[in-house]
């Protein structure tokens, strides 16, 4: 009596391919439930892009309102704040990247768990590409509130309501739009790394694993 044998694909050695690809709507609902069983985690990796776009919606809000080219001075100063908020989302993109890379090391036995069960890899890519959009777009867009807030306020405060036309408000939403677009790109860039770790950790290795 001859025992049934799993299908190995030439060259693939002993690594059997049996593996299952689940639905998006299953990988939206584990990455839910992943960023509310790790909120700790995901405040800590979504206030890097907060805190990074919070400055750079600050900035650009600034060159929004009219600006005297004249002073030297004042042009001066905005390009150099321009140059800090660019500096500002390159440290976020470092920072964001490590607190992914965390989430991996921390979630080796859920990540194991699910390639032994037969998922297949570009599943689990996918799992950190949703949790960073997620994380990314709403990040952001506090972020972009909050510093358009800020410098409305200052300008409020010192100059009035000068120069807060309909242009002004256009361009606003514009910016808002530019800012939540930069801070979600940064934050799924900065999940490459760590997705692609997930995704070629043995599966053995990872159950073995201790945190």
């Amino acid at each position: 009596m001859s025992a049934e044998v799993p299908y190995r694909p030439s060259g693939a050695g002993d690594k059997i391919q049996k593996q299952i690809q689940l639905p998006f709507s299953k990988a939206w609902q584990i990455s839910l439930q992943g960023i509310r069983i790790r909120w700790a985690r995901s405040l800590i990796t979504a206030s890097g892009i907060f805190l990074g776009i919070a400055f750079f919606s600050f900035v650009r809000t600034a060159g929004l309102f009219p600006v005297n080219l004249a002073d030297k001075e004042a042009v001066a100063a905005a390009n150099r704040q321009t140059w800090l908020a660019i500096m500002a989302l390159l440290v976020c993109f470092v920072g964001i990247m490590n607190a992914m890379l965390m989430s991996v090391t921390e979630r080796f036995k859920e990540i194991g768990t699910m390639k032994c069960l037969g998922a297949l890899d570009n599943f689990v890519v996918k799992l950190f590409f949703i949790e960073a959009g997620l994380m990314g777009i709403l990040a952001s867009f506090l972020g972009w509130l909050m510093g358009w807030l800020i410098m409305v306020l200052l300008h409020l405060i010192s100059k009035g309501v000068e120069g807060m036309g309909g242009a002004f408000f256009g361009s606003s939403l514009k910016e808002m739009a530019v800012s939540v677009m930069i801070g979600a790109t940064i934050t799924m860039l900065a999940a490459v790394p760590p997705a692609r770790r997930a995704a070629k950790m043995p599966p053995v290795a990872a159950l073995r694993s201790e945190i």
